[in-house]
């Protein structure tokens, strides 16, 4: 049977090879023509074909199985879902201190925080709890005091229970959960968005009702890939913008 035919690609090893291989196959799958085979070629002849090791390139099939790009099938093999549609998430990669820089160097209110109920759209966060602990922060420009954004963190109860809100005055998020708190962090989702400022941001921030805001969400996730953390932060649109670099 005939299979699709990847390109190729040339490695950065600045890089996880896993993730280079993922997203280079992933291009590939998307921009395929409609009458290429939908039947991938196998985990060895794809380790091969991108110089990789099989437990990489298994990896990265994973990656893409994830996004709903690929679907695997015993002793069938690997093939290219028919409804893999272009508009399917880019995973860019970071590192935990990276966020940590992002989210440093303003001055912090901590505004409230105890239990809440969990809000039915992150759910699929926790799905056995009704209730989770929220934090939420108000952070303004040290200089000029002029607030840059609002910030709800909704934390897993018993990762809750060992935060100091202390900490939350001096340090983001993260970094209370990485270096106070002892969370080994396996990842975090970042989603960024457009939207309009609604009354109670508006206020917080102190811009005009329906101004433009980056809304951020970022779900961190512990070693075991349970999320311990989900973040809701509105950026003022003045003051922020949203900028990615990679290597070529």
């Amino acid at each position: 049977m005939t299979t699709f035919a990847p390109d190729s690609l040339a490695l950065n090893r600045k890089l996880p090879l896993w993730y280079q291989v993922s997203q280079s196959l992933r291009a590939s799958i998307l921009g395929r023509s409609p009458e290429a085979p939908l039947r991938l070629p196998t985990e060895d002849a794809l380790a091969a074909h991108y110089g990789v090791s099989v437990l990489t390139m298994r990896q990265a099939l994973k990656e893409l199985e994830t996004e709903g790009l690929i679907s695997r099938h015993r002793r069938r093999g690997t093939f290219i879902e028919p409804s893999a549609q272009r508009g399917a998430p880019v995973r860019l990669l970071g590192s935990v201190d990276a966020i940590v820089a992002q989210q440093s160097g303003m001055s912090t209110e901590l505004l409230e925080h105890g239990r809440t109920a969990v809000p039915p759209e992150l759910s699929e966060y926790f799905p056995d709890l009704a209730e989770v602990t929220g934090f939420r922060r108000l952070r303004s420009d040290e200089e000029t005091g002029e607030p840059t954004n609002h910030a709800y963190n909704y934390v897993h109860p018993k990762v809750a229970a060992a935060i100091d809100p202390a900490d939350l005055l001096r340090w983001p998020m993260t970094k209370v959960l990485r270096d106070a708190v002892g969370v080994r962090i396996s990842r975090i989702t970042d989603t960024v968005e457009a939207r309009l400022a609604d009354p109670e941001t508006a206020r917080l921030l102190q811009i005009p009702l329906l101004s433009p805001i980056l809304h951020y969400t970022g779900v961190t996730y512990d070693e075991d890939g349970r999320a311990v953390d989900v973040a809701r932060i509105h950026y003022r649109g003045d003051c922020f913008s949203f900028t990615v670099t990679m290597d070529a």
